[in-house]
């Protein structure tokens, strides 16, 4: 209801609520932290362990470069000294290895400018040497014209230049290498984070949960004890209820029948009276020939007009009173019969009824429509043939004059229920007298139909006997539908005023 104060209990679970959606949302957050840092720790690792990969390369292109300048010094050395059958490289393969390690190490390099500005001097000065050893291994003048200790110079600056490029490349690698260390300690040390906040997240949940858990315990020990105090104080209730029902019904029998033997005596006496206006119009009539002048017009009215009519009205108002008596005793009989419970098909039994009903539907020629395979209810026979009759027969009543009548049956099972539907076009029910058709001697619209308002009274009765409830949807002019709503197996009249 709009605008009623929200209840401790229903705080609580709003609390709980948000309290196991922050839990959830916290570990959503943590595993989704750790795979993100994952995939980026991942890559960095794959770009350091590249360039870890690329300066061992390096390393090896600059080892190649100082490995071909000594087998150019052997080579040329041999060649001086004119030893045959030397195992080694010729000059020209160490020569050309010399310089495809330089021309590989500077394409390697090329993202070092330290590393390039070196690999130019190298390349400079391995030209220069090339041709002071080629020179060398020439014309004995030209031998002499060229010191030895020039050529060893020369050798030795291009060594030490390309050992400072291998020192360059060995603390490059050192320093990616310490790179890819501190990656994976970050890497453990966000797992171990992750860990803890999935850790904490887990143990807020079952503190969470364990603390609403025992409120939950604790309130359905509090409602076993108040089921079990309100077990006893129905099934007295319930005793007390059909105690008050029997004394209804067996007042309401005793009332009627005892307004039934005065009843007779006014019928009877009624009855009297009618049969002695005729001889007594006829003295009338006598008189009036033989001497006028001792009828007066007030006598004659009296007799002939006056009393006729209100004997009409004393008799047609004892037939009503006998109709309603009859109707309550009719009533309190059925409060008091025995329900006999049996497996009961409906559209066996609807078609019983509708059969029963042929001549008067047929005569307003009525379209009745019986739905197929409906449910099965395990009640009573006779009480639910009563209502379905009474519903069938009010809506052949008060169809709609002009219009072609059509009535359907159908059932429904829902829930361990059954809820049969008899729907008409007929003429229809103001909503505001949904409830009021119900109420016993009560009816609605127009009174031009015979009635005194007790079917569906009776309806209502006997659908509470069973354990149901009888409603109406129906506006003026489009027809009406009444559902019966039975329990799928009757469990006893206990249990239904329960």
């Amino acid at each position: 209801m709009i605008g009623a104060p929200e209840t401790s209990e229903r705080r609580e679970e709003r609390r709980f609520a948000r309290s196991v959606l922050l839990f959830i949302i916290l570990g959503f957050a943590a595993v989704a932290l750790a795979g993100i840092t994952s995939v980026a720790v991942m890559v960095q690792g794959e770009e350091q362990t590249g360039l870890v990969n690329h300066t061992h390369e390096v390393e090896r292109g600059v080892s190649g470069i100082r490995l071909a300048l000594e087998e150019m010094r052997s080579a040329r050395r041999g060649f001086v000294l004119g030893l045959a059958g030397d195992s080694g490289a010729t000059y020209p393969e160490a020569s050309r290895r010399l310089f495809d390690g330089i021309a590989r190490v500077g394409r390697l390099t090329i993202d070092n400018p330290v590393q390039q500005n070196r690999v130019v001097r190298l390349s400079a000065m391995a030209g220069t040497l090339d041709g002071l050893f080629k020179a060398s291994m020439g014309s004995s003048a030209q031998r002499v014209a060229i010191s030895e200790r020039e050529r060893q110079q020369l050798a030795g600056k291009v060594e030490a230049l390309a050992m400072q490029m291998l020192v360059e490349e060995r603390r490059l690698l050192v320093a990616r290498d310490a790179s890819r260390i501190a990656l994976g300690r970050t890497f453990y040390a966000v797992l171990a984070l992750t860990a803890l906040l999935l850790i904490a997240v887990a143990i807020g949940s079952i503190w969470v949960i364990r603390r609403y858990t025992g409120e939950l315990l604790a309130s359905r020990d509090q409602m076993r004890a108040l089921n079990q105090n309100l077990e006893g104080a129905v099934a007295e209730r319930t005793t007390d209820l059909q105690r008050a029902n029997d004394e209804i019904q067996r007042f309401a029998y005793i009332v009627s029948h005892d307004l039934r033997s005065p009843l007779v005596n006014v019928m009877g006496f009624t009855a009297e009276l009618d049969a002695a206006i005729e001889p007594l119009d006829l003295m009338i009539g006598r008189v009036e020939a033989e001497a006028p002048a001792l009828v007066d017009e007030e006598v004659r009215r009296a007799v002939r007009e006056d009393l006729p009519e209100a004997i009409g009205f004393i008799r047609g108002s004892t037939q009503k009173m006998d109709r309603l008596i009859n109707a309550i005793l009719t009533l309190s009989r059925q409060g008091r019969r025995t329900i006999t419970i049996e497996p009961i098909a409906l559209d066996q039994l609807a078609s019983s009824v509708v059969d029963g009903l042929r001549h008067q539907i047929d005569e307003h020629g009525i379209a009745v429509t019986i739905a197929p395979d409906m449910p099965k209810v395990v009640s009573d026979r006779l009480s639910i043939e009563q209502i379905l009759s009474n519903l069938v027969e009010n809506a052949v009543k008060y169809m709609k004059p002009g219009r072609a009548g059509e009535i359907s049956i159908a059932a429904r099972q829902l829930n361990g229920r059954v809820l049969v539907d008899v729907a008409d076009n007929g003429r229809g029910i103001d909503r505001r007298d949904h409830e009021r058709v119900f109420d016993l001697f009560r009816r609605s619209g127009v009174q031009d139909r015979p009635g005194e308002g007790i079917g569906l009274a009776h309806v209502r009765a006997l659908a509470y006997r069973l354990g149901g409830t009888i409603t109406v949807d129906s506006d003026l002019d489009v027809g009406a539908t009444f559902t019966l709503n039975l329990p799928a197996e009757f469990a006893g009249e206990k249990a239904a005023l329960t």
